[in-house]
């Protein structure tokens, strides 16, 4: 079964290229048949290959699969491989099973958009993008998929191209997450020309053999990739661009911006692990990063009056989570939390995805109110996923791998108690701005009408997510709870273990229980502020101090405008000075030449057979006097 491998990226990227060439043709049945069956194909697909893959592992714990070489230029001789081990196939699992659920979703929730076919060939263009990026078996075939699912990212923030602010917020995306890219790609120059290789698992064998710990080829390089990784996982400073990508539709969101793309840079930290163990200093910038991303994310969220910018900020704090277990060794639970986060967060997007639709496109949540007996399906199923997400003890997933990043910040050897502190924080404002969702949509009196109530292929997605954010944590209980742990057994074949100090409090049950005391009051402090003592919670934001730091923390603290007058005014400044220069008439010039030669020949595009066959007849006669007359 391992054979298949090649069909998990292959399958989605056949459904693209079918409905590329379907294009307008195709019904709008089909298109969702090509669409979301290549995708679930491709789930089916990896399920026999997990099966296969567990039941019998292969020699080393890891198999390869080359299927051609793709060049060979003065020794850069890349392949067309992929490279299954215990890390990758956990991701793949995500992508595809919850990437399926999310294109099922899509099926009855776009289908009265303009452009339905042309979605469905963003999506599995991305989810083809995101499949290399995680099985690649170099850093440059990984790179093809990095630069994927960026092109994906901005063609479907802007999905709906009418409005310009869309494309605006698909543009960010694009420009601030290429600023990342440009990072990585030079990281991949620096490697190859030190270690004369991108294959992963030879590239890192070499630089344990040739870079001593704190060299500063290795510091050099696991700075490049974070760059990279910043940028792609929307962490501080490059973090602006994924609340405007809220612009896109709800699966998208789900898809993108929650079970996949954002944890890209956290993929490629886990898979580079070596380089960041020989660059100590690298690691612990990575664990500052995610703690302080987490913060400001979180309080972001307290203050957004939109569902998904709510949902949007949400994600940036929980993907800075998988930063910080990063940032402290903690390779093993960064993996967890991807995917416990992957389950309670696209059920999340896509719950609100039925709320807009429900409501008329209202995306404000002091509009909509009492929703819990309109919608009880999604009512139920958001309670669970806020409840994931806040970490409620022992029910959800987002629990134990939430409760097992904090334990580690402390209890590993790279840990402190600052990260520890900041990390407890972390998980008391999750809490408050989760079920500050919770309370404000569905509790008190409703002030929107419900128009439209979610169908079949709608709800099913959210019941197998809600399900999978209360089981999905089992596969890694504590010691405390018994000690059932599959996943980090399975996960320690792919990566270093985490080595603990020992320490009885980080690795018992006095950290979960102060965790758990947090979170409980965090839920409560929500429940008095915004639904018991909601009218006096108001009157109080309203005065002139709360309302300024809400306003601060609304507007993302300001980057966005920081941003703007750093960079995007000079360069527009620069812009218009340099309109005049030399540079200008070049550029346009060529622009005439193409213009000119396209009119040329389109010209000769007359419809008259005789002249075809003419021209044809003359080019024969050219092409054989030159030979002749060589």
């Amino acid at each position: 079964m391992l054979g298949l491998l090649w069909l998990i990226p292959a399958l989605p990227a056949a459904g693209f290229v079918a409905l590329v060439l379907g294009g307008r043709r195709l019904s709008r049945r089909v298109a969702a048949m090509v669409g979301a069956g290549s995708v679930g194909l491709a789930a089916l697909v990896t399920l026999l290959v997990a099966a296969s893959f567990i039941a019998s592992p292969p020699p080393g714990d890891a198999y390869r699969q080359v299927l051609w070489t793709w060049f060979d230029v003065a020794g850069l001789k890349p392949q067309i491989a992929f490279y299954l081990d215990a890390m990758s196939l956990i991701f793949i699992l995500v992508i595809t099973f919850v990437g399926f659920l999310i294109h099922l979703y899509s099926t009855e929730h776009m289908e009265r958009e303009e452009g339905f076919t042309r979605f469905f060939i963003y999506m599995d263009l991305f989810v083809a993008s995101m499949l290399v990026l995680v099985l690649a078996d170099n850093l440059l075939l990984l790179y093809v998929g990095w630069e994927g699912v960026g092109l994906c990212s901005y063609l479907l923030i802007s999905f709906w191209q009418k409005d310009v602010q869309n494309v605006y917020a698909g543009r960010k995306a694009f420009i601030i997450t290429r600023v990342g890219d440009t990072a990585l790609i030079v990281g991949l120059f620096l490697l190859f020309t030190q270690l004369h290789t991108l294959e992963i698992q030879p590239l890192m064998a070499s630089a344990t053999a040739n870079w001593p710990v704190g060299s500063g080829f290795a510091v050099a390089a696991a700075a490049l990739l974070l760059g990279g990784a910043v940028g792609k996982s929307a962490q501080l400073p490059l973090q602006t661009w994924l609340p405007d990508a809220m612009a896109g539709p709800s699966p998208v969101s789900a898809l993108i911006h929650a079970a996949t793309m954002v944890t890209a840079g956290v993929y490629l930290i886990a898979r580079t692990n070596v380089l960041y163990e020989l660059a100590p200093d690298v690691r612990l910038a990575v664990a500052i990063i995610g703690t302080a991303t987490l913060l400001y994310a979180g309080l972001s969220a307290l203050a957004q009056h939109d569902i998904k910018r709510v949902l949007a900020y949400s994600t940036i704090s929980q993907v800075g989570y998988m930063f910080l277990a990063l940032g402290v060794s903690g390779w093993d639970a960064a993996v967890f939390h991807f995917m416990t986060h992957a389950f309670f967060k696209a059920l999340l997007f896509l719950g609100a995805g039925v709320i807009i639709e429900s409501l008329a496109d209202e995306h404000d949540i002091f509009k909509m109110g009492g929703l819990r007996h309109r919608l009880p399906a999604v009512f139920w199923t958001f309670v669970i996923g806020a409840a994931a997400l806040a970490a409620l003890p022992f029910v959800t997933d987002g629990f134990y791998s939430k409760d097992l990043i904090i334990a580690t910040s402390l209890g590993s050897v790279d840990g402190s108690i600052w990260l520890y502190l900041g990390a407890l924080a972390g998980a008391f404002i999750t809490a408050l701005y989760a079920f500050r969702l919770v309370f404000i949509v569905f509790f008190g009196e409703q002030q929107t009408p419900v128009t439209r109530l979610p169908r079949r292929r709608e709800k099913l997605p959210l019941y197998v997510l809600g399900a999978l954010s209360v089981v999905g944590g089992l596969v890694w209980m504590p010691g405390w709870l018994g000690g059932f742990h599959p996943l980090e057994s399975f996960l320690d074949t792919a990566l270093p273990s985490t080595e603990l100090t020992g320490s009885a409090f980080a690795e018992g049950a006095g950290s979960a229980l102060l965790t758990i005391v947090i979170v409980l009051v965090g839920i409560e402090i929500a429940y008095l502020l915004w639904l018991r003592w909601r009218t006096a919670t108001a009157r109080f934001a309203a005065r002139p101090t709360p309302r300024a730091i809400q306003t601060f923390w609304l507007h993302g603290w300001g980057f966005d405008w920081l941003y703007e007058r750093v960079f995007v005014l000079p360069a527009k400044w620069f812009a218009r000075v340099a309109r005049g220069d030399l540079i200008e008439p070049a550029v346009g010039g060529i622009a005439w030449l193409h213009l000119r030669g396209w009119r040329a020949l389109s010209a000769t595009q007359n419809g008259l057979l005789r002249t075809y066959l003419t021209a044809a007849g003359v080019g024969v006669v050219i092409v054989l006097a030159f030979v002749v007359l060589r």
